[in-house]
């Protein structure tokens, strides 16, 4: 073993114990999911949500438990059964999450009751973003990159997008100002001087009134010893405090300017660990191609010659029992292993033989088929208008189902795999965690009979073909069979032929990718998205949305789940293609919110994270550039055909609203903001599952858009609310320390939250750049930070208003989900007060028939 593995081993096995844990608990979910007798569908919808968000909220701890032990294992084959598990978990997460969104008619969800009854704490629901979408094309992005710079190279210096307006002075405004500071700067020295003077009169003037005492020196000690004792015990006392307050989380820890020794080594453990799982899938490579060519070697002769003899047995055995020689199953049956699937040749044959039959009646049925549909049509027509109520009765008795899962297949192939494979394998011996020679050797095998048996299978045809000739004179029934494939490849040429017009279509197939990609750059339609990550994101997560629910009180999403949302819909499905094809097909996403919220920050988090592509058109961006339509046509083309073979990317349309307005403003008209409205639908329809293109929309005045066209294109909109306190008090501590601020108990990060109530992110990083600068950050040690130094760059600031949060409130209860939810809230209240009408009801008629009795008697 090298020496350069030592540090990574000995928390390996801390790593399997997690993958068991992770394992069985995936067991216990998948017999929950998959019982013995089909659930009864559920009436209650309270109830229905509660079994799916539990379920939610576990596939979600066990994602987080599998992400990290595919990042840390090194076993290469260990990793591809994780790999296979973790895709289908991803999924079946997302499966979920849709599944709550038709149930509520929300985006957003609270298990506050949930994660009570599992003791669990909201960092432990948080979707984690695997870290293998960027460690396993790391390369591709730094050549990516270093491309993207040198084009952005040779184009020329770029301008800045922050753009500071200077103020231009005169010669004699110029020497003024100096002169004006100049002065002020000698008239606080000249202060300090004389301050320093009048302190050093007044010392000599109280010596001389007190005249020269000298103490005893016992007495002197005392007093020394006294003012030292309680200075050093204020000391002490402050201290304890302060780790007290620290400890019970009533104050912010202080800031570590260095990072801990500790953390350093386990950031070099995880590193280490990443070079052994490259080295080790590299070895692992090579095996699977040296040990299939040593068995082709080595098994291959004696596995050919053991299928021939059993295949020439099985034409005696048939030969024996039919009185003919059988025929030979064709390629698209499965061969010669249609003929070792352990049956008799009798039985064999008669498959064959009813396989034949069938084809026929096949061909006879079809136009007897075509003739019944029709009036087949009609009847069904004729029965489903006369019952219609009862159909949606029963659908009504029905309740709510689970839909059917794509990814629960996956799910159980992989536990099966882990059980059969890995749970009972004894791993003492592997302390290196290299791969397993035999398991490739199974693998391989099989593969090589795979290829052996269609080269068995063509000489074993001709050698029927000639024993047919010699004994049975069969030359009819093979001949017959060749033409009908013949035939049949014809049809698959006729399919071939109708994809290929499609391509044809390409508007620059003779250019190459690479020239698309240079002339993108140039144009500034494909930008370089700022390393931004998802956790860069601040917010705290609402510990009221449960009880403000049952209070029929609908509370405004927080920054902790617009972020999660954002990790769910953009970067899981952009991450994984496996996820992607198979999730809920996310085409668009629309982010809309007041200025200063993050939007445009979460746009470049979502390609930071899955190393996608940005392409930048936005209606200022693509103004002026390719005009005209077949202009556009060919933009739109250059675009998305990069983005498809450089995926996954994501198109970013800034200020979305103006694609769609109502009523486009005087001064926008020459800038053309419409100019993609008719073009977006029909790209939309061209985006396939296997294409990982997602278009982002951020707009900051949705409501100034024409509505039914803007949601049919932005399918899935998130509102992204301005924080609350609680985020806002994380938000200020994150953002100082950001500015190489220091946050003592000086600055009173609670009023300074409750004051600002209202201001967005971006206000608050404005504010913080204005008062820290270089000369303040250089003062803060004798003079530390204050809550009021604030207030003046956020005075100058507009905050967010009421008016314009209800705005977007009613813009989204606009929408066709918020339209829904209100639907299901208006039905819910109906419930209920047809509920209190019917027991007044009862109660009145109790009270009369009691009255009634009274009188009979």
């Amino acid at each position: 073993m090298e020496s350069s593995h030592c540090p990574c081993f000995p928390s390996l096995s801390a790593y399997g114990k997690i993958w068991v844990a992770a394992q069985g608990a995936l067991e216990d979910l998948i017999q929950k999911e998959i019982p013995a007798e089909p659930p009864r569908p559920q009436k209650d919808q309270q109830v229905a949500f509660h079994t799916l968000a539990t379920f939610y909220v576990k596939y979600v701890q066990i994602l987080r438990s599998l992400e990290t032990v595919y990042d840390q294992i090194v076993h290469p084959q260990k990793r591809r059964v994780i790999r296979h598990v973790l895709d289908g978990v991803m999924g079946r997460v997302l499966e979920l999450k849709r599944e709550m969104v038709d149930l509520e008619f929300s985006e957003f969800h609270y298990y506050d009751d949930i994660l009570q009854d599992l003791k669990l704490t909201p960092e432990d629901i948080e979707i984690p973003i695997p870290r293998y979408f960027v460690s396993e094309k790391i390369r591709v992005l730094k050549d990516r990159e270093r491309i993207l710079a040198q084009i952005l190279a040779q184009a020329g210096p770029q301008e800045l997008e922050t753009k500071v307006n200077v103020k231009q002075l005169s010669l004699a405004e110029a020497v003024r100002l100096i002169q004006v500071s100049e002065r002020a700067r000698q008239g606080r020295l000249r202060a300090k001087f004389m301050k320093e003077i009048r302190q050093e009169e007044e010392k000599e003037q109280q010596a001389k009134i007190r005249g020269v005492t000298t103490l005893d020196p016992d007495e002197a000690s005392t007093r020394i010893q006294k003012v030292w004792r309680g200075y050093s015990q204020r000391k002490r006392t402050k201290k304890e405090r302060l780790e007290e307050m620290i400890f019970l989380g009533m104050l912010p820890a202080p800031q570590q300017q260095q990072t801990s020794a500790a953390r350093l080594q386990a950031q070099q453990v995880e590193s280490a660990r990443h070079v052994v799982q490259e080295e080790h899938e590299v070895e692992f490579q090579h095996a699977l191609v040296s040990i299939r060519e040593t068995i082709r070697s080595l098994e291959g002769p004696d596995i050919k010659e053991s299928l021939q003899e059993q295949i020439r047995q099985w034409f005696i055995e048939c030969h024996d029992a039919t009185g003919k020689f059988p025929d030979y199953p064709d390629e698209e049956d499965g061969g010669s292993a249609a003929i070792f699937a352990e049956k008799t040749p009798e039985q064999v044959a008669a498959e064959l033989a009813a396989k034949e039959e069938e084809k026929e009646k096949k061909k006879k049925s079809k136009g007897k088929k075509d003739k019944k549909s029709g009036k087949k049509e009609k009847k069904k027509d004729k029965k489903g208008k006369g019952k219609k109520g009862k159909g949606d009765k029963e659908e009504e008795e029905q309740g709510w189902k689970m839909t059917p899962s794509n990814f629960l297949p996956t799910v159980v192939e992989g536990n099966k795999s882990y059980k059969d494979v890995w749970q009972g394998r004894d791993e003492g011996h592997n302390f290196s965690q290299r791969f397993d020679g035999e398991l490739i050797k199974e693998e391989k095998r099989k593969e090589v009979e795979e290829e052996i048996r269609v080269q068995v299978d063509e000489l074993m045809r001709q050698e029927l073909k000639n024993l047919k000739l010699t004994v049975d004179r069969e030359k009819g029934k093979k001949k017959k069979g060749k033409k009908g494939g013949k035939k049949k490849k014809k049809k698959k040429g006729k399919k071939g032929g109708k994809k290929k017009q499609k391509k044809e279509k390409d508007l620059t197939a003779d250019r190459t990718i690479e020239s698309l990609y240079e002339e993108l750059v140039q144009e500034g339609l494909l930008i370089r998205p700022s390393r931004t990550k998802l956790t860069d994101f601040i917010g705290e997560y609402s510990y009221l949305g449960t009880t403000l629910r049952q209070a029929d009180i609908e509370p405004m999403p927080s920054l902790s789940d617009v972020k999660q949302l954002m990790a769910l819909y953009g970067i899981l499905p952009l991450g994984s293609q496996a996820v992607h094809e198979k999730a809920p097909l996310m085409k668009t996403l629309l982010l809309a919110g007041p200025a200063g919220v993050g939007k445009k920050m979460l746009v470049h988090a979502l390609c930071t994270e899955t190393g996608a592509n940005l392409f930048n058109l936005s209606s200022a961006n693509i103004a002026g550039k390719y005009p005209g339509k077949s202009g556009l046509q060919m933009m739109l083309h250059m675009v998305f055909k990069v983005a498809r073979q450089l995926q996954p990317s994501v198109v970013w349309i800034g200020d979305a609203e103006k694609t769609f307005y109502k009523k486009v403003p005087k001064a926008e008209k020459e800038m053309e903001p419409k100019r993609l409205k008719k073009d977006l639908p029909k790209l939309l329809k061209s985006i396939k599952a296997e294409d990982r293109v997602l278009i982002v929309g951020t707009t900051r005045r949705p409501f100034d858009a024409d509505l039914k066209p803007f949601c049919k294109v932005y399918k899935k909109i998130l509102l992204i609310p301005r924080p609350d306190y609680s985020s806002r008090l994380v938000l200020w501590s994150h953002v100082i320390l950001q500015n190489r601020g220091l946050v003592t108990n000086a600055l009173d990060l609670s009023s300074l939250a409750k004051i600002t109530d209202g201001y967005t992110q971006g206000h608050m990083v404005r504010a913080v750049q204005a008062v820290l600068t270089d000369r303040r950050v250089q003062l803060q040690d004798k003079k530390p930070l204050t809550a009021v130094e604030f207030i003046s760059p956020l005075a100058r600031q507009d905050p967010i208003y009421k008016e314009e949060e209800e705005a977007f409130k009613t813009w989204y209860a606009k929408t066709p989900l918020g339209k829904k939810r209100a639907k299901a809230a208006k039905a819910s209240e109906e419930d209920r007060e047809s509920g209190k009408a019917g027991k007044s009801k009862g109660k009145k008629a109790g009270k009369k028939g009691k009255k009634k009795k009274k009188k009979k008697k």
